[in-house]
């Protein structure tokens, strides 16, 4: 049999599991995204597989079954999008478009007509830099409905969210996306929801992004931020940092992913996506709050002091660092193991609060 046979033979096989796994996904309900992914993390590695060749196959498997939105049964909302031309805002509008909803957009030019945008609107979605993001809520507020809701979609969830509730007296909530503008639609993606209040006004919102495959995670705003510090701001960091010092050192990218493990190449492509973004956005990300700052001035003191024993050649502290940190992860290591619990997680974090959200 020669290798085009083999290959054909394979595919064909393929083709028939894949079968299989989307009618399982349409006939039951599946466990979450990230739950497909830990379930067969270590059968990749030893299969020497990206996961995100495995991410890619189940994603598709799951965008097969999701129904497809009923445009004609949709009750159309009265939405403006505060920063609307800006990336993320037209990835909102074109989204909520598609489905039938009437989205109008507020630039920094248009305030003279805010009064119609912004009193009319059923929804008012705020997006845009960081840095801006409290003072156009504060100016926003002056035209809003009592019934209006207005939500936030920032990185930053503690000062947008207070703000909201101080000069608005309707339905408010924050939203975090976590991912950036690149993407084509909702599907497997996170969305971080902090309830605000009457949150009632937000439920065909997040049913919604829930329809488009996306996946929610309730919390409180400074739970938000507080685990924002370590998820967002030191990886930006971290990856901006890698990204300067490869261009620094003029490293022929090319030449090294031809002979790159996996995880190299993954990291590159992390990195090469992070430079594609808008330079603002990455840097407000790392100065949004004083906390994400200290963090990142303590893990940069951590490089230092690392590099130190390695400038010294101290193979005896080096050892003893990798074995200290070591027993931390070990101690972890079964949770890293179990599939994610997406509802335990949801409950865990949810604020004490009646918030009345299905998700």
């Amino acid at each position: 049999m020669t290798n085009s046979d083999q290959l054909k033979k394979t595919d064909q096989s393929l083709i028939a599991l894949l079968s299989d796994r989307i009618s399982l996904l349409a006939t039951s309900e599946p466990p979450s995204l990230d739950e497909q992914l830990a379930d067969v993390a270590p059968l990749l590695v030893q299969a020497g597989i990206p996961a995100s060749v495995w991410a890619s196959v189940i994603n598709s498997c799951h965008a097969s079954v999701i129904p497809k939105p009923a445009t004609n049964h949709v009750t159309s909302q009265q939405i403006t999008i505060i920063g609307g031309g800006g990336r993320m805002g037209r990835l909102f509008k074109e989204q909520l478009s598609l489905v039938g909803h009437n989205v109008s957009v507020l630039e920094h030019e248009d305030w003279e007509y805010a009064h119609k945008l912004l009193n009319q609107a059923e929804l008012v979605l705020v997006s845009v830099p960081i840095e801006h993001t409290v003072d156009v809520i504060k100016r926003a507020a002056k035209y809003l409905s009592p019934n209006t809701a207005l939500c936030d979609i920032t990185s930053v969830k503690t000062q947008p969210t207070q703000a909201m509730l101080e000069h608005h007296s309707g339905p408010v909530m924050g939203l975090h996306p976590m991912f950036g503008p690149n993407i084509k639609s909702f599907l497997g993606q996170k969305v971080v929801v902090c309830p605000g209040r009457n949150n009632d006004s937000f439920q065909w919102l997040l049913d919604f992004l829930k329809s488009q495959g996306g996946e929610l995670i309730v919390c409180t705003p400074e739970e938000h931020d507080q685990m924002m510090v370590i998820i967002q701001a030191t990886q930006h960091f971290c990856r901006f940092s890698l990204g300067v010092f490869l261009a620094q050192v003029k490293v022929d990218i090319e030449q090294s992913l031809t002979m790159s493990t996996p995880n190299y190449r993954q990291e590159i492509d992390i990195v090469k996506r992070l430079f594609s973004q808008n330079p603002n956005l990455c840097v407000d990300i790392m100065l949004a709050t004083e906390e994400r700052c200290n963090a990142i001035s303590f893990l940069a003191n951590t490089y230092s002091r690392l590099a130190k024993l390695v400038a010294r050649k101290d193979r005896n502290a080096l050892i003893q660092e990798f074995e200290k940190t070591q027993s931390f992860f070990e101690e972890k290591i079964n949770t890293f193991l179990q599939p994610l619990n997406t509802t335990a997680i949801q409950r865990d974090l949810k604020p004490q609060i009646h918030t009345n959200i299905s998700i």
